[in-house]
């Protein structure tokens, strides 16, 4: 076990480098970088409005004190070659220094904590009420398969699946949160102006208010994945020798299903856990929390992608990796939790 663990920590480096390395060399060739977002700002135009010529070239720096620009491109490290620049964000990732934002004055670090919380709060709300309604629901339609219940739900988590979460957040806001129709819930923000002076019961109440409608975005189109894991598993262990063997003895369903089947069917759906996490935490942050106006590290990506704020982008792109390599050893290290058969290593150990 501790040597296949191993093995898979040597091999997330260079997964990691792979990862850095191309969204380094991408950068590099993305117009309107840092320094020509600096000085659009100082002409007071747009690298995209009256700083860009017909052909979509920059003529921002035009006029410009040459002086200037290179102390800008200095500031930011541009005046050394790519290589240069790219061996020393390995040299200061390699100590887990994310550097400093260009354009906010803090370190990434510093900023990616500070948005850690509605994150984690939005990706925990999601897991925790995707397999809790999920696993349940598979373990119903697998016990009624066949049935109208089964057709049924299948119908609606195959509908559910197809509408993207943010196409699904942008409808829900139009019904519940618009003018239009009803103005139920609130149309974005992870609370109301007057959080930090509300009693602890109601602060707790509004950030749930508040996340009502990104959550619902969120889950929804990831349960069909793991209700249709769940049936598919306990389908499959229903059939096994060892549950008709308990049922001749007289074991009645109930003591065989969640004695026996519920174990052996959470192998599969562990599998699919890691991927689940990284949607909940990782892919969906980004669109759901821009799309509802949580101050996040999805918001915080994708500000600093288009302001070019290139260490937030790598730094957000290096933390986000990480937890996503971990987060898939963990499902594999599972196996072993769950089933005793499961080894990892050669010889049995």
């Amino acid at each position: 076990m501790f040597a296949y663990i191993g093995r898979r920590l040597l091999l997330m480096i260079p997964t990691l480098l792979g990862v850095l390395t191309v969204t380094f060399i991408i950068m590099q060739f993305v117009p309107g970088g840092p320094v020509e977002q600096v000085m659009a700002r100082l002409q007071g135009t747009s690298i995209h409005g009256e700083g860009a010529d017909s052909a979509g070239g920059y003529h921002g720096n035009e006029g410009v004190d040459p002086a200037q620009i290179e102390a800008i491109r200095h500031e930011f490290g541009f005046d050394v070659p790519p290589l240069t620049r790219y061996v020393r964000m390995l040299t200061h990732y390699a100590r887990f220094d994310l550097g400093q934002s260009f354009f906010q004055h803090r370190s990434v670090w510093a900023l990616i904590v500070s948005k850690l919380p509605v994150t984690v709060t939005l990706g925990t709300c999601t897991l925790l009420l995707t397999y809790l309604i999920a696993v349940p629901l598979g373990i119903a339609k697998a016990l009624r398969r066949g049935t109208a219940f089964d057709f049924a739900t299948s119908a609606a988590l195959l509908a559910a699946y197809a509408i993207p979460g943010f196409v699904l957040g942008v409808l829900l806001m139009m019904l519940l949160s618009g003018d239009l129709f009803l103005h139920v819930f609130p149309l974005g923000g992870f609370g109301v102006e007057s959080h930090d002076t509300l009693p602890l019961a109601q602060r707790v109440l509004d950030r749930l208010w508040h996340l009502v409608l990104p959550v619902t975005a969120s889950v929804t189109s990831s349960l069909a994945v793991v209700s249709f894991l769940t049936r598919n598993a306990f389908i499959d262990e229903l059939s096994r020798q060892y549950v008709l063997t308990a049922r001749a003895k007289g074991v009645s369903r109930g003591a065989v299903v969640w004695r026996h089947i519920l174990r052996n069917a959470l192998i599969p759906i562990a599998t699919g856990l890691p991927a689940a996490f990284v949607s909940a935490y990782v892919s969906g942050s980004l669109l759901i929390e821009t799309l509802f106006s949580l101050d996040g590290v999805g918001r915080l990506s994708y500000d600093a992608i288009v302001g070019r704020d290139y260490p937030v982008v790598l730094g957000v792109l290096f933390v986000f990796t990480v937890v996503s390599l971990f987060a898939k050893l963990a499902g594999d290290l599972a196996y072993a939790l769950i089933d005793p058969r499961i080894h990892f290593g050669g010889n049995g150990r």
